[in-house]
């Protein structure tokens, strides 16, 4: 009788069990992404990185993108908190206009030409209409059986001399990488200095660019050091030396820096700020992927 009264029990249970899969149907309330422009919007006038320089309300076509609770701060980019994420918005011409401060000051109202898919607009300077680049989506792809060795990197040029006046250098981006570590983990030996793509003038990129990540965790996801510096490079394609940065002491040092990247990740490179004033120059990195 006991075991009767057990099939019974899980006969009940399986029944009800099925009833409910059956009766709560988990429904997500999203839309499929098309025939849109999708965009991340990137500040990069060089101003001083102060509050009172941020932008405290965004409005595309009108509507309102960005305000005081999530602002754009200065050298930065909405939609900001999360990798890869994007705002959409009708393809073709599109106004955007920028207010700073909390007096929400209007200091931009200017319009770029949108096409469908990802892109990556810049702002970076009050009285000229933005420079878009194309994001590059979808992104190329490594399979391998153990682990890869590349991240990818596009590097630009936002570089102003003074004032509102933008560099007239061409631009080479170069990067070292560790070759081999002690049992430590400490690198022992880096790579040639290596160039990221081909050089820029001001308001162009390189593009997405492998790099190599050596890692010292041989079974890791995996991420090494890089080291930086900026070539300069004439009319005729000569190096003419690394590229000289006034410093927070306003005195002129090479430009140099370092970032570690991730195996498989995408990061945004930008060189921005004055290189011969202040706010002073520095590359900001942003994440992509």
């Amino acid at each position: 009788m006991r075991n009767l009264q057990y099939t019974f029990t899980f006969l009940l249970l399986l029944f009800i069990g099925l009833i409910s899969c059956d009766e709560n149907i988990v429904e997500y309330d999203a839309e499929p992404i098309s025939n849109v422009a999708e965009f991340q919007l990137h500040y990069f006038v060089p101003v001083t990185a102060t509050s009172t320089n941020n932008i405290y309300k965004v409005e595309i076509n009108d509507q309102l993108y960005a305000n005081d609770k999530a602002p754009l701060s200065t050298y930065n980019v909405i939609p900001n908190g999360s990798v890869g994420r994007f705002y959409t918005t009708t393809i073709g011409t599109n106004n955007i206009k920028l207010y700073k401060s909390t007096d929400l000051e209007l200091v931009y109202n200017q319009n770029c030409t949108l096409t469908e898919g990802k892109q990556n607009i810049f702002v970076y300077d009050f009285n000229k209409p933005p420079i878009v680049f194309d994001n590059g989506f979808p992104y190329e792809s490594n399979v391998t059986e153990y682990s890869d060795t590349t991240a990818w990197i596009k590097f630009y040029n936002f570089l102003f001399e003074s004032g509102d006046i933008p560099t007239n250098l061409k631009l080479q981006y170069q990067y070292q990488y560790p070759i081999e570590y002690d049992s430590k983990g400490v690198v022992i030996r880096k790579s040639e200095w290596t160039n990221l793509g081909t050089p820029v003038s001001f308001g162009e990129s390189t593009g997405w660019m492998p790099v190599i990540v050596h890692k010292s965790i041989l079974i890791s996801s995996g991420y090494a050091r890089l080291d930086y510096k900026i070539k300069v490079i004439d009319a005729n394609g000569n190096d003419t030396g690394d590229l000289q940065i006034m410093n927070s002491s306003s005195k002129f040092v090479n430009y140099s820096d370092y970032w570690n990247a991730y195996i498989g990740r995408r990061y945004h490179h930008v060189i921005s700020g004055m290189r011969a004033a202040k706010p002073t120059s520095a590359v900001r990195q942003f994440t992509a992927l």
